[in-house]
């Protein structure tokens, strides 16, 4: 028993110094962290605490607001040190209203003298993106051309929202103009411009207009899921449901995950071009290999059956999810609606 504790007393005198220096090191830190926090924190009577992304934004929302842009520059800065990266909530206070010009005209001046890096880069992404919400596309390439200037690392990804807002609203001269400024950049266009495009062709059933984007990506790069899932749209929107269902096929053959969204285009113009039993048949063909891809299926189409009187279709459907064990939520309760459902 004595030799016992020999040989353990070493052992514990080494462990519990151990523990002190950690808990020491650890005051340390902590007390460097507080410290660090207290010389970017524009508001000292706030909790020097680790703040989250929402209160960032209010923060930035209240000196945005007031004017202080000196502030918004600190926030901007801590945020990314602290981990609570921009979100679109971060400049609403910027908005289509008499004070819109001149706070721009502040974000223009502040923005440069963020830290360097990625904090500057994701401020200026995240306020160009901000622009194309509120519609303010040529203030947006005015943001582009401050970011030239400066060389503030620009990139394909800071021209998407431009993109996406001018293709949205067919305007593809406009959208086109802007491609060539990114490459006047010697920035080339990636598969997600070549898809917002493509997508805006498809949506208004344009199959001529979206393969010639289709033929400018050829030889450029792979068609991504976001693509085959345009061209699907584009095939259902202008009735070619035998089309669609070849491009589902093919996205297998390829090995690329299809869109809930994809699947639920094909079973909509099924249910418009009258092929009910045809519908059944498709969502089961893909049943069995993702149970939450099951639930959209059958649920929607369950759904949609209900709503055009298909009652015999609909509870082939409804026991089929009853089997598969699969929650049925709204169908179940549409089809009890309908004083249909036998014992």
């Amino acid at each position: 028993k004595t030799l016992n504790s020999v040989e353990l007393n070493p052992t514990m005198s080494l462990l519990r110094r151990f523990v002190k220096e950690a808990n020491n090191s650890r005051f340390l830190l902590q007390s460097i962290s507080r410290r660090s926090f207290s010389t970017v924190n524009p508001n000292p009577i706030a909790s020097p605490g680790r703040r989250t992304c929402v209160e960032f934004d209010n923060l930035i929302y209240e000196a945005g607001n007031s004017g202080d842009f000196e502030a918004v520059r600190r926030l901007l800065n801590s945020r990314v040190v602290n981990a609570c990266f921009n979100t679109t909530a971060t400049f609403k206070f910027l908005t289509n209203t008499d004070s819109y010009s001149s706070s721009l005209e502040d974000l223009r001046r502040i923005l440069p003298q963020t830290d360097p890096g990625y904090t500057r880069k994701h401020a200026y992404e995240t306020l160009i993106a901000r622009l194309c919400k509120l519609g303010r596309i040529d203030d947006a390439l005015v943001l582009i051309n401050d970011m030239a200037i400066g060389k503030f690392e620009l990139s394909t990804s800071i021209f998407h929202p431009i993109l996406n807002t001018l293709t949205k609203k067919n305007k593809f001269e406009e959208a086109w103009h802007v491609v060539e400024l990114m490459r006047s950049h010697a920035l080339p266009m990636d598969v997600t411009s070549y898809n917002y495009f493509l997508t805006s062709h498809c949506y208004d059933g344009d199959v001529a207009e979206a393969s010639k984007v289709l033929r400018k990506m050829e030889g450029v790069m792979s068609p991504d899921t976001r693509t085959y899932d345009a061209l699907v749209l584009g095939a259902c929107k202008s009735g070619k449901v035998e089309a669609a269902m070849a491009i589902l096929r093919r996205m297998e053959e390829e090995g690329l995950s299809v869109l809930y969204a994809t699947h639920a285009y094909v079973i909509g113009e099924l249910l418009e071009s009258g092929y009910y039993a045809l519908s059944v048949e498709f969502v089961m063909a893909y049943a069995g290999k993702d149970k939450r891809l099951d639930e959209e299926n059958l649920g929607s189409l369950a759904s949609k059956l209900i709503k055009r009187k298909r009652f015999k279709e609909a509870k082939l459907v409804l026991k089929e999810m009853s089997v598969r064990g699969l929650r049925m939520g709204n169908a179940l309760r549409e089809f009890h609606d309908t004083n249909v459902l036998k014992s």
